[in-house]
């Protein structure tokens, strides 16, 4: 597949995950505290998805692992705010089935191999390591925003989810820079400053 194509991925991808970061955002700037509107959610669940593929074309672990982590937490935020019931059953199950389909279709189609994944050339081991520690990072985020969310019912962004969100994204941008990956690059650098503007809602808050 042509490189432009699979950065066009990429780029599409981190384009959606920054537009629901803009609308939510904007939305948290007009109400003066952190909101999390149904769209976010949405949006998150479509540009994961197109991350994943991006993460698989480029046999990158570290993407891949984060976004399949991430990606069944959206889901179940759209659950608690009970939205995902008013999906078409058929779109529910093709969503819930589709990182393990398009694993399995490029593995039948030797375009990745498991090995390739851990011992990737262009990838050392010490860069794969920091990457990957980088992803678990930025998907705890989304494990503890789920944790909370699951003992309240409601579907929230604590202030802990955004700074998670920093420190994650700055180690992701380090390995970014690393392996001169352009939508990394882009999508993180923008989604910083949008993290540190809701820790910044989110302490005001709550004096």
């Amino acid at each position: 597949m042509s490189s432009w194509l699979i950065y066009g991925i990429g780029f599409l991808a981190q384009l959606i995950f920054s537009s629901r970061l803009v609308i939510q955002w904007l939305i948290s700037e007009q109400q003066q505290r952190v909101v999390t509107p149904v769209l976010f959610w949405i949006l998150s669940l479509i540009a994961s998805a197109l991350l994943f593929i991006y993460g698989a074309l480029r046999t990158d672990f570290a993407i891949m692992l984060g976004q399949t982590l991430t990606y069944f937490i959206y889901i179940r935020n759209l659950q608690l705010q009970k939205q995902w019931v008013k999906f078409p059953m058929v779109i529910r199950w093709l969503s819930i089935s589709f990182p393990g389909c398009i694993l399995f279709y490029f593995i039948i189609n030797n375009s990745i191999h498991i090995d390739s994944l851990f011992y990737n050339k262009n990838i050392p081991l010490w860069l794969l390591m920091l990457g990957s520690i980088a992803q678990i990072i930025f998907v705890f985020r989304f494990i503890y925003q789920w944790l909370i969310s699951e003992a309240k019912q409601i579907s929230s962004l604590p202030l802990g989810f955004w700074t998670l969100s920093l420190i994650g994204s700055v180690l992701i941008l380090i390995y970014a820079v690393i392996r001169s990956d352009w939508v990394l690059i882009i999508g993180h650098g923008f989604g910083m400053l949008i993290y540190t503007r809701n820790i910044y809602i989110a302490k005001l808050g709550k004096v």
